[in-house]
C-alpha cells in the first residue's frame, strides 16, 4: 500500500511519502515513490506515485525520455503546471490502456495515481492529483493538501493544523505526524519515510530527509507526539457526572489512607 501526501502553502510547498510497497508476513518491498525533476533557475517539478508500481515506472521512464529527447511536449516545455498535469494524465492513461486485452482477464490492474506539484519560472505554486483516467483536480484555500493511496487515517490531523499560511516547517512537521498516524493504523504503509521542502521562487530543492526506521528524529517526533496527544485527551473537560463520582473516589481513597496511618500506629 502507499501514503503520499503533498501541501501547497503561502511560503512553498511540502511532499511526503512513505516507501512501502509491498507488506505481508514474510516479504515487504520498498520503492521510492518520490520523483523529483529540476531544472535549476527556470523550473522544478516533484511527482508522488500510487498504484501499480509497472506502471508507474513506465511514467516515470516516459517523462525522463521526453525531456532527454526534446519531444514537442515534455516538462521541460509546458508553460502552466496545469499543462504538466494534463500531460501525466495523457502518459498514465496510455500506458495503462496497454494493458486492457489479456491482463485484464488476469485480473490485473494497472490503475496509478500521481501527485504533481511544483513551479515554473516566477509562476504560481500549484499541486495537482491526477487520476488513473488523466483528469485531474488541485487545491483551495479550505483544502491545501492532497493526499493519494491510504489516505483516510492521516487527514484528521491535516484537516486540524493546516492552513495556507502555516509555516513550511509545522507543515513538514505535520506531514510526518500523518503518515506517522497511517503506519500506526495499517502496517502495509512504512518506512523509509521522505519529506521535500520547497521555498517558494527558489527554483532548487534545498531540503530533503529520508528518514529510516530507526531515525532519531522520527522516533523523538512520534514519542513526542504520542505523550501530548495523550495528555490532551488527559485534559478534556469532564462530564458533570464524573465530578461527583471523583469526589467520592477520592474520600474513599483519603479515608483509606486515614485507616492505614491508625493501624500503622497502633501496632
Amino acid at each position: 500500500m502507499t501514503y503520499c501526501v503533498a501541501i501547497a502553502l503561502d511560503e512553498g510547498l511540502v511532499f511526503a511519502s512513505d516507501s512501502r510497497t509491498n507488506a505481508g508476513a514474510d516479504q515487504i518491498s520498498t520503492y521510492s515513490k518520490m520523483h523529483t525533476f529540476e531544472m535549476e533557475g527556470d523550473r522544478v517539478f516533484v511527482m508522488l506515485a500510487a498504484g501499480n508500481l509497472a506502471t508507474t515506472q513506465a511514467v516515470l521512464n516516459q517523462l525522463k525520455r521526453d525531456m532527454d529527447d526534446g519531444a514537442e511536449e515534455s516538462l521541460n516545455t509546458v508553460q502552466h503546471l496545469s499543462e504538466a498535469a494534463a500531460y501525466l494524465g495523457r502518459l498514465n492513461r496510455e500506458e495503462q490502456e496497454k494493458h486492457t486485452g489479456a491482463l485484464s482477464r488476469a485480473e490485473f490492474n494497472p490503475d496509478a495515481t500521481f501527485i504533481l506539484g511544483g513551479q515554473i519560472e516566477t509562476g504560481p505554486l500549484e499541486i495537482f492529483l491526477v487520476y488513473p483516467q488523466g483528469n485531474y483536480i488541485t487545491t483551495s484555500p479550505h483544502t491545501p493538501f492532497l493526499q493519494i493511496g491510504e489516505s483516510k487515517y492521516g487527514k484528521p490531523v491535516l484537516d486540524r493544523i493546516i492552513t495556507p499560511s502555516t509555516p513550511l516547517g509545522d507543515a513538514a512537521r505535520c506531514a510526518l505526524v500523518s503518515i506517522d498516524s497511517t503506519m500506526q493504523s495499517n502496517v502495509t504503509v512504512g518506512p523509509p519515510i521522505e519529506v521535500l521542502v520547497y521555498e517558494k521562487d527558489s527554483l532548487a530543492f534545498e531540503h530533503y530527509l529520508c528518514l529510516e526506521n530507526d531515525d532519531a528524529y522520527l522516533h523523538t517526533l512520534k514519542r513526542a507526539w504520542d505523550e501530548n496527544i495523550k495528555k490532551a485527551f488527559q485534559d478534556l473537560p469532564r462530564f458533570d457526572w464524573e465530578s461527583v463520582n471523583t469526589r467520592k473516589r477520592r474520600g474513599t481513597q483519603v479515608s483509606g489512607r486515614k485507616k492505614a496511618a491508625r493501624k500503622k500506629r497502633e501496632k
